[in-house]
């Protein structure tokens, strides 16, 4: 007998993308995954600004929720002084929940790019590459706590350190920094 395939999530995007021309206009949201050596799973999400391409947080726990999401986009709203215009993520569980629809509703457009194009969302997915060949792939990781020291301080590297063509090959904190459009 066939097996009935299962209809892929599409969330519902609220918001026009304008585009990333100025500091805050545009987070983008992904998810990844990596394991310790205990085989226990560690998901990672990092959340970046298209346009400084600064990577403005993130969470490494064994498991994250909408609520954990929310929380963590709070607070870098408050670090930074304002909530992004609109956030871009694709349509996994933790973004096209209602928990997020609620938190977005009059704060920030959500912007969902279609399933299986994540080219949609692609300084994220940029970023997401960075962060797997440069961090995850070379580190074996046997807590949690040792998991999330490793990728700060890389991600701390990446803002302060690593230079980028697109930024006048300036790290992207520097870039921010001096930026004048806001």
């Amino acid at each position: 007998m066939p097996h009935r395939r299962r209809r892929k999530r599409q969330g519902n995007s609220t918001a026009y993308v304008p585009t990333a021309d100025a500091p805050n206009r545009v987070w983008a949201v992904d998810f990844q995954f990596d394991v310790t050596t205990d085989g226990r799973p560690i998901k990672i999400v990092s959340i970046i600004d298209e346009h400084t391409r600064e990577c403005l947080g993130g969470l490494a726990e064994r498991s994250i929720t909408g609520e954990d999401l929310t929380t963590e986009l709070d607070r870098l709203a408050d670090q930074r002084g304002t909530h992004p215009t609109v956030l871009r993520c694709d349509n996994g569980p933790e973004l096209a929940c209602s928990t997020i629809a609620v938190w977005a509703y009059g704060r920030v457009g959500l912007h969902f790019i279609p399933p299986g194009e994540p080219w949609r969302n692609g300084d994220v997915e940029s970023f997401n590459s960075r962060i797997r060949d440069e961090c995850l792939n070379i580190n074996s990781f046997w807590s949690l706590a040792q998991a999330r020291v490793v990728i700060g301080d890389w991600k701390h590297d990446y803002n302060h350190h690593r230079r980028h063509s697109a930024l006048g090959y300036q790290p992207p904190a520097r870039y921010a920094a001096a930026c004048t459009h806001r």
